[in-house]
């Protein structure tokens, strides 16, 4: 198991029933970038992936 996995784990046992919009999901991002700002590039490649998750091509 990887340690991000204990992570996404927690978020879906507390907030699995939840609905959110993707706004709501990139003002989070956001905030946390501002207040991680070390995780700038991990959390631009996440964000990349999740617009992108219906191409078939990840490289750009």
């Amino acid at each position: 198991m990887y340690h991000t996995d204990r992570g996404i784990e927690e978020l879906e046992k507390r907030r699995g029933e939840e609905e959110v919009t993707l706004a709501w999901l990139a003002d989070k991002l956001r905030s946390f970038v501002d207040a991680n700002p070390d995780f700038e590039t991990a959390v631009e490649r996440f964000a990349t992936y999740l617009a992108r998750d219906d191409e078939d091509d990840f490289e750009d």
